[in-house]
């Protein structure tokens, strides 16, 4: 299938650039996989759509302040983005404006040259670096000298707001350089009416990676090679979820990070075994994939020819996705990660939809 059937023009006035001011006050565009059928509510409404029974499934990654800064000895700034943290004294970062930068290269942080690394590996477009300092673990040092990366389409610098609106209200283990964002409408009083009315809410775990900005290159998609990240799905939610769809529920998927979780989850022998599914995923999932685990997804409304929206098309089906996008551009929805929510349930037939090229 050719990467030109995702490409839609988005007016730069639609890219939201700050967050809503009440997150569950965001809007909710609601399509039905099956019939096409596109209706309009806010975000605090999900509730009418989510029955006893239901089960929630909600990404708990926490962003670390990822973009992090430090100095060469000569002096020069070094400005690098944590990709992933191996152990208490390495990580893997990409560096920018790394022509210069070489193994063996130190940089520095601090005041006098308090905290020593050293660049240790080059592979696979990510450096390794190793701390020296006995007193300031790989952590200490993002949370000490790094900032909250915002996406790279928002050109403007970290502020107040964003340290707490770029984090689900409900993170708890750290470790993604991009916020979960589909999460981001949730607040603790939707949360509690959610319980109060029967819905059971779990979690998954995805460390989101700087992959999920990288544009698709290739002309057909499925020559596509996709970035992993790390991510763990409990024995516990893996037989909640079999139990669940047993007894009629639904199974809801917050975020395309918890769908690739799940599907993860699925196709590994962790599955049928019950057993806690943990490593590194890589799965792409474009049109023509049936999905084997969720019944509805909420997902906010993506970039253009990303990886995103060729999942929401598998999901809902390419025409159905391109009829909401165009309609979601007509009634000015706010777009990308501070942008509003779409609520879309399964489209069974999408595996099977013919898209000519």
């Amino acid at each position: 299938m050719e990467l030109s059937k995702f490409y839609f023009n988005l007016p730069k006035s639609l890219i939201s650039f700050y967050p809503c001011s009440v997150r569950s006050k965001s809007r909710l565009m609601l399509v039905n996989g099956q019939t096409g059928m596109i209706s309009h509510k806010y975000f605090f409404n999900i509730i009418d759509e989510v029955y006893p029974g239901d089960l929630i499934v909600l990404n708990d990654t926490q962003v670390i302040p990822a973009r992090c800064f430090g100095h060469k000895k000569s002096g020069g700034k070094v400005e690098f983005l944590v990709e992933r943290i191996l152990d208490d004294n390495k990580m893997l970062v990409t560096i920018k404006n790394s022509k210069n930068i070489k193994i063996g290269t130190n940089i520095f942080f601090g005041k006098n040259n308090q905290i020593k690394s050293s660049i240790i590996e080059y592979k696979n477009s990510f450096f390794k670096i190793l701390f020296h300092s006995t007193s300031y673990s790989s952590l200490d040092v993002i949370n000490c000298f790094g900032e909250i990366p915002l996406p790279p389409y928002i050109k403007r610098s970290v502020n107040n707001v964003d340290i707490e609106s770029y984090q689900t209200v409900y993170k708890n283990k750290i470790g993604s350089i991009a916020s979960p964002t589909a999460g981001l409408h949730f607040d603790y009083y939707l949360l509690d009416d959610l319980n109060k009315k029967g819905i059971d809410i779990e979690y998954i775990t995805l460390h989101i990676g700087s992959g999920t900005f990288q544009p698709v290159r290739t002309f057909k998609i499925q020559d596509h090679i996709m970035h992993s990240e790390v991510v763990e799905v409990s024995s516990v939610l893996i037989k909640k979820i079999q139990s669940c769809k047993k007894k009629g529920g639904r199974i809801i998927a917050v975020g395309t990070s918890t769908m690739r979780a799940l599907e993860s989850a699925y196709i590994s022998s962790s599955w049928n075994d019950q057993k806690t599914f943990s490593g590194d995923t890589n799965i792409f999932i474009y049109p023509g994939y049936k999905h084997n685990v969720v019944d509805a997804l909420i997902t906010n409304f993506h970039f253009p020819k990303s990886t995103l929206m060729m999942l929401v098309s598998s999901f809902l089906g390419y025409k159905n996705t391109i009829n909401a996008y165009h309609e979601a551009i007509e009634r000015k929805y706010r777009f990308f990660s501070y942008g509003d929510a779409m609520y879309i349930t399964y489209n069974s037939l999408a595996p099977y939809e013919k898209i000519f090229d």
